[in-house]
């Protein structure tokens, strides 16, 4: 009687093992990645089907700032975000005491000049107002691409490693009022001032387009393209995580890439 009920018990452990792997094999990951809405949550969009392939589900978070989705991230609520470019996130680690890393690059969003109650730089005059997105890296690429166009003459030593405000002007070619602001407000406050410096993906959220719409954009044989690189970022030490590797891989996909020139006309570049 011993000796069955050792044998029957052994086998029942063999079952409930085998049981065991049977259903891990079977059992999906879930990656949560925040986004904002326009371009990163749609072309995230269309890793889906090919995470589902590997059994990852993608869950995404669309956020409508710049805050929320790195500290989600920093905080564990977030596997990983796509919303910034490499300077934004190097300019907030150090400014919010954060660790997060590029995983990869993946595209370039040109950033604009748009017309609100001017439709041309010459219209440009003395008093007009322009605004500007309020946040470290994204203030100083707009105020870069304002000195391209001759509106301004900044400081020497800026660059887009720098943190630059309407402080570090060194003089006003016109002479005009440059109003700081949150970058999620500058199309709505568009048609209030003679121009607005928007951001690639808000600008999208818009309705507007830098390739076709905007007065002026980033010079194309500039560093913007590497400087401003969209990425996907993670917390330090998650970077080679299996399924935000599967994810890089899926976001490198030439499907990701046929869909970024399809869809968006030279307004989102990929970088891959």
């Amino acid at each position: 009687m011993k000796k069955l009920l050792t044998v029957t018990l052994s086998a029942l452990l063999a079952l409930s093992l085998l049981s065991g792997c049977g259903s891990s094999n079977t059992e999906s990951t879930t990656l949560k990645v925040g986004a904002s809405i326009t371009p990163h949550a749609e072309i995230l969009e269309q890793c889906k089907p090919i995470l589902e392939e590997q059994g990852i589900e993608l869950e995404i978070v669309e956020y409508t700032d710049y805050v929320q989705p790195n500290t989600a991230v920093e905080e564990g609520d977030l596997d990983a975000n796509y919303f910034q470019h490499v300077n934004y996130l190097n300019w907030f680690n150090e400014d919010y005491g954060t660790h997060l890393v590029s995983a990869c690059t993946v595209h370039y969003e040109p950033f604009g000049i748009y017309g609100g109650k001017i439709s041309s730089l010459d219209e440009l005059k003395d008093g007009d107002e322009i605004i500007v997105p309020n946040d470290g890296s994204n203030e100083t690429r707009a105020l870069l691409l304002l000195q391209q166009e001759g509106i301004i003459t900044l400081k020497d030593g800026i660059t887009a490693a720098s943190n630059a405000t309407v402080q570090d002007i060194d003089s006003y070619n016109v002479d005009v009022t440059i109003r700081e602001m949150e970058a999620a407000q500058l199309t709505l406050s568009l048609q209030d001032v003679a121009l607005a410096v928007i951001n690639g993906n808000y600008a999208l959220q818009g309705g507007l387009n830098a390739a076709t719409d905007a007065l002026a954009i980033e010079d194309a044989e500039g560093d913007a393209a590497q400087e401003y690189a969209n990425v996907l970022a993670v917390k330090e030490g998650n970077e080679d995580d299996p399924a935000i590797q599967a994810l890089v891989e899926a976001l490198h996909s030439d499907t990701v890439r046929d869909y970024i020139n399809n869809t968006y006309s030279g307004a989102v570049v990929p970088l891959f």
